[in-house]
């Protein structure tokens, strides 16, 4: 079979005139291989060398990477060399400036993330003074100039770009000056006409809301609900996929309005200060969603108190069937209001109700509830956003018996909201906004806008999804009656008594709350929403290093439960860690990582007064003394950093004790490892923090689900 071989290649290189010294040796090869020997022929490849070099340089108020590859293709051949570079910082003026220089210099990325993050440094006004006053001094002598023509085309992209991705920003403007002023500087070119006659018919929305102030009032209020036709038991009238089928189409639609970049942990931190109260709505929006969602099933759980438990068991298991119908329809939102509702305490402590519910209901509950799992940072969370985010259908495995195949078309995957307000608040908090030298910091954003991306890259799977409304449901769903902590607590325990003793088998917890791994807190490279970029590194990175990662990108509920003696028959008779649900990735500080990173807690702060009730995440290092931290807590709950020395920091212990940080101490050092909960008292007084009643107060976060015993929080 050889010697045919070696024939084929004599034959073609003599067709194709290769030379006779060529053949030759290709003869000598054959009759050497043919009489055993080895052939002195030898093969050399030659393999592509690269070399990069990452260099730091800066220009003109900008510090940029740049990355400079050498690649020599053989050894015999001349070394080529590429340069890229990318912005790491700079000064305001400088960031807005490259906007119209950065595709040029192949930076291809910078505009697209300049413009989902610009506002956590800058504001919209402040951006279109800058390109304004640049367009006002354009480069080159003519608009026919070879500088000119790159620079009016960078000038239309950008403007296109923004006006497409986020006319918002030029509606809430107010008034129509800016735009005035920049239609006449955009180019002549037909790109150019098409966007100055956008900009126009802004301005001209915007003249007319000046002109008529409280058009906004003339708009007509749906009337509100009648609670009095609220009948709990109807819910156990609508089929569970019509159930799930509306409560995806009412959560669909509001993650498709979602705007990304209200998710940045620099604005939604700072919602609740004055003036910013109409900030974040898309996010607002989903929370109420949320907040009503768990609000139905609790109700419709808890009103009927009349109910025998195996008629409320019914209600039980159909909210089950319903949590199992929005996971097939990945509609996770749904799937954790629901969950989280039968999780809470007025609706766990049901023992007899639990004991009447289907086993085979209570175990598929269980599997849902495993879902969200706290432990690895919501490990099982991501990984089905992985497998499922962009796909058609949810990949239903072993794990859900008796499930039957969605006959309605394919559907976007509405994933859980508060994943990547985690994630975000995470690096908001990690990352300094700043250099040492007041240069932005646009790698920090660089990474914001990876979370942002998935964000985007979910919402656009959503987009096509179609839904039929069903107006009995939507009805009923709007009948249902707002009940506070309190009224959930006492309907509660009019349908079982507290002291009420129970036997039989007992519903275990299935969330706990767990040890924060030293794992990354993102997903790993082979799914679908890894980004290759410094952002999962980071992240994992601060994970090892960080001594407490309990970071809540949304309100921290602390309210504490009645004085109300807690029955033994309703305590566990082993220890059992509380049903807390907090957007954070553990609870109990673990040890550092030599050599990973400096020292460094996350904290939660809230302040001793009568609403009280909401924690702030605040980043501790070894080099903060207590008037640092007491400052930075004031700025977190809105209130005058200037008057840090009227306070006090105390850490909140175990059993009710309490430690007062020295007031010029180091708050790193001070602390101790038991806790991570503190609290800012003015000095000098003396309420008790135990002693703080229930708030019933509605707050714009997911739901604050808890009573007494086991508690939910998030």
């Amino acid at each position: 079979m050889l010697t045919w071989i070696l024939l084929i290649v004599l034959l073609w290189l003599d067709l194709n005139g290769r030379g006779k010294l060529m053949q030759k040796e290709a003869v000598q090869c054959s009759k050497k291989l043919l009489n055993g020997e080895t052939s002195p022929m030898k093969t050399t490849w030659y393999c592509p060398l690269d070399l990069s070099t990452v260099l730091e340089e800066e220009e003109d108020g900008v510090i940029y990477n740049v990355v400079v590859k050498q690649q020599r293709s053989a050894p015999t051949s001349a070394t080529s060399s590429s340069r890229s570079q990318c912005v790491k910082a700079g000064t305001e003026e400088k960031l807005v400036q490259h906007l119209l220089h950065s595709f040029a210099m192949g930076d291809s990325s910078f505009i697209t993330i300049f413009l989902a993050t610009y506002r956590s440094f800058t504001s919209t006004k402040r951006v279109l003074d800058i390109l304004i006053d640049r367009l006002q001094h354009p480069p080159g002598e003519s608009t026919k100039s070879q500088i000119r023509q790159p620079f009016n085309r960078a000038v239309c992209m950008v403007f296109s770009m923004w006006l497409s991705e986020y006319p918002e920003d030029f509606r809430f403007l107010g008034e129509p000056g800016l735009l005035l002023r920049l239609a006449p500087l955009l180019p002549s070119d037909p790109s150019g006409t098409e966007i100055r006659g956008r900009l126009l018919r802004l301005a001209q929305e915007l003249s007319e809301q000046a002109l008529l102030p409280d058009s906004s009032s003339d708009r007509t209020t749906p009337s509100p609900a009648d609670h009095t036709k609220f009948d709990p038991t109807n819910i156990l009238g609508f089929p569970a996929g019509l159930i799930a089928e509306q409560l995806t189409k009412i959560e669909t639609e509001l993650f498709v309005r979602l705007v990304p970049y209200h998710c940045l942990g620099s604005l939604w931190s700072q919602r609740d200060k004055k003036g910013r109260e109409g900030v974040c709505w898309s996010v607002r929006a989903t929370v109420r969603q949320f907040n009503r969602l768990a609000n139905a099933v609790m109700a419709s759980c808890l009103w009927p108190t009349q109910l025998r438990s195996q008629q409320r068991a019914c209600l039980l298991e159909k909210w089950i069937s319903v949590a199992e119908e929005c996971r097939a329809r990945k509609n996770f939102s749904s799937l954790y209001a629901i969950v989280s509702a039968l999780q809470s305490n007025p609706v766990h402590r049901l023992r007899r109700t639990w004991l009447e519910t289907d086993r085979e209901a209570v175990r598929r509950y269980e599997e849902l509830s495993n879902i969200f799992s706290e432990k690895d940072n919501y490990s099982q969370s991501r990984e089905l956003l992985k497998e499922e985010g962009t796909s058609k259908f949810a990949n239903l495995d072993g794990k859900m018996n008796n499930r039957r195949q969605i006959g309605s078309s394919a559907q976007g995957t509405v994933p859980y909201l508060g994943i990547f307000l985690t994630d975000l608040t995470m690096l908001d908090t990690a990352v300094k906004d700043r250099l040492e030298n007041g240069y932005v910091n646009f790698d920090k954003r660089r990474r914001e806008f990876e979370v942002l991306a998935q964000i985007r890259l979910l919402q656009s799977s959503c987009k096509n999804s179609v839904f039929l409304t069903d107006e009995a449901f939507l009805q009923w769903y709007q009948s249902v009656p707002s009940l506070n902590e309190e009224e959930s607590y006492r309907l509660s325990n009019e349908i079982e008594v507290p002291c009420e003793p129970s036997s039989g088998r007992t519903l275990n917890p299935t969330v706990i709350i767990t040890r924060c791994p030293k794992t990354s807190l993102v997903a790993d490279s082979d799914g679908l929403f890894y980004f290759p970029s410094p952002v999962c590194h980071f992240l994992s990175k601060f994970t090892k290093h960080m001594k407490s990662p309990s970071v809540s990108c949304l309100d921290v509920d602390s309210s504490h439960p009645t004085n109300d003696p807690i029955p033994s028959a309703l305590t566990p008779s082993t220890p059992v860690k509380s049903h807390r649900r907090s957007v954070s990735c553990g609870n109990n500080p673990t040890n550092n990582n030599k050599g990973s990173g400096p020292d460094m807690r996350i904290v939660r702060i809230r302040m001793d007064l009568q609403d009280g009730n909401m924690y702030r995440s605040i980043l501790v290092t070894n080099n903060d003394k207590t008037p640092t931290v007491i400052s930075s807590a004031l700025d977190k709950h809105s209130q005058d950093p200037k008057q840090a020395s009227r306070y006090e920091l105390i850490q909140l212990l175990p059993e009710g004790k309490e430690l007062v940080i020295p007031a010029t101490g180091n708050v790193f050092y001070a602390m101790t490892s038991s806790s991570v909960d503190f609290l800012l008292r003015r000095q000098g007084g003396n309420t008790p923090f135990r002693s703080q009643p229930i708030s019933t107060e509605t707050s714009a976060t997911f739901p604050r689900i808890k009573a007494k015993g086991r508690r939910l929080f998030f």
